[in-house]
């Protein structure tokens, strides 16, 4: 039955591309840059609009109190909810809908959904409006063959995954969205190949380091105490401790791309002295030594690793800079911190989706695991739902960068294994049309 069932879905999926195609441009026109969040509530009203048309129950929540929630930007999630004809479990495709800055380098228009050559450009097209896509005509064709099936199907579009998540999933979580008892299988559409299942991620510890000093007259900076010299001497410490140790930390998970196996650390920016002008100040900055120096740090880490002792490790730089420069005063200060999470490979989704894989390509799936984290974090440490992975189309090299796009056939690919793991999930001889 399911074998027949598949080749049903197939068909199905092959008619829709053209509707694939347009809901991809839809979505990409809908200019959801974050920060700020803009659009929010208007995708989540056009996503509303399709899916309450195909049976579904719409919820649409405001993350209320939410890091960057505002009336000038609210933070809009959808939660589409359709469910079966006979008990059984849900199957929830979560996608966020939040997209990054444009940046420059461009040759197409970033909000245009041009079609050329079998790819959908623009900005979120790769991550992760071509993954929302798909999962959703996945869905659709589903309930065309199997209306009667055991269970239930959710969709959420999510706001923030790309500036931490806490307006989209993680307040969705805390408000029992991805209870185990609701949710039992959460698939999340990333961009990470068609034929790579996603297990996880890496950790990560965001910091701001503060050295302090004292202005005087630039021209005799020895009255004063330049704070980005004592910066300067955090860096260099940094190189020549720090790095070399992160660099022999490696890892058991599958963390692509290979680089990503070892523990990292990023200076994300460093601002010292007098802030920047507005760009028509056409003047000098004054002569000042500055007394202040700020630096946020991104270290990423490995599930083998303890956060105390990465904590650690960055204290006993700034410990041994203290110990050879006089003066040297600093503050740590935690901006964010998310432990690393892994789905065992015998949990059922992964299981089921592998299958699906197999199935519709031909091959084994891989198994990877992400150097950066996604909103699984949330559905596992605050929903406490562990059977989650993201599975979806698209090349996870593109995402952030100028021409992003996604290609037709892959998520054509991505939605008939998102497809068929419907059926093996909720599909029952009696489901069938």
């Amino acid at each position: 039955m399911a074998e027949h069932l598949a080749q049903r879905l197939y068909a199905e999926l092959e008619d829709r591309r053209d509707d694939l195609i347009a809901l991809t441009q839809d979505l990409i026109r809908i200019p959801t840059l974050n920060p700020p969040g803009e659009f929010y509530r208007e995708i989540c009203e056009y996503l509303s609009t399709r899916l309450a048309a195909k049976g579904f129950e719409i919820e649409m929540v405001r993350a209320h109190g939410a890091p960057g929630d505002s009336e000038k930007y609210p933070r809009w999630n959808v939660i589409a909810r359709r469910e079966g004809k006979f008990p059984g479990e849900c199957v929830h495709f979560n996608s966020h809908i939040d997209v990054v800055d444009v940046g420059l380098g461009w040759t197409t228009d970033p909000f245009g959904g041009e079609l050329k050559d079998g790819k959908i450009y623009g900005r979120g097209a790769c991550d992760m409006k071509g993954g929302l896509a798909a999962s959703i005509v996945a869905a659709e064709a589903f309930l065309a063959i199997c209306p009667d099936f055991h269970g239930a199907i959710e969709i959420s579009g999510t706001a923030d995954e790309e500036s931490g998540g806490f307006g989209g999933v993680a307040y969705l979580a805390e408000k029992g969205f991805f209870a185990p008892e609701r949710v039992q299988h959460v698939i999340i559409p990333e961009p990470l190949n068609k034929d790579r299942i996603c297990l996880g991620h890496r950790g990560v510890w965001w910091a701001e380091i503060e050295t302090f000093g004292e202005i005087a007259h630039g021209s005799m900076p020895f009255l004063g105490d330049c704070a980005v010299r004592h910066m300067g001497a955090v860096v260099n410490e940094m190189e020549e401790s720090l790095f070399p140790a992160l660099a022999q930390k490696r890892t058991d998970m599958p963390v692509v791309p290979e680089g990503a196996k070892q523990s990292t650390l990023n200076i994300n920016s460093m601002h010292g002295g007098q802030a920047e002008q507005d760009p028509d100040f056409t003047g000098l900055p004054s002569p000042c030594v500055p007394d202040s120096c700020r630096m946020i740090i991104d270290r990423r880490f490995l599930i083998e690793e303890d956060i105390n002792e990465v904590q650690e490790e960055v204290m006993q730089v700034l410990r041994t800079v203290e110990e050879s420069r006089d003066n040297f005063r600093y503050d740590v200060k935690e901006l964010h911190r998310v432990l690393p999470t892994m789905t065992e490979k015998s949990a059922p989704v992964v299981q089921t989706v592998a299958k699906a894989i197999a199935e519709t390509m031909g091959k084994e799936a891989e198994y990877v695991v992400s150097p950066g984290t996604y909103d699984q974090k949330h559905i596992d440490r605050i929903g406490k739902l562990h059977n989650c992975i993201a599975y979806g189309p698209g090349i996870l090299d593109l995402a952030h960068k100028p021409d992003e796009y996604v290609g037709v056939e892959d998520m054509i690919d991505s939605a008939k294994v998102m497809g068929r793991s419907l059926i093996d999930l909720l599909a029952k001889p009696e489901a069938a049309a």
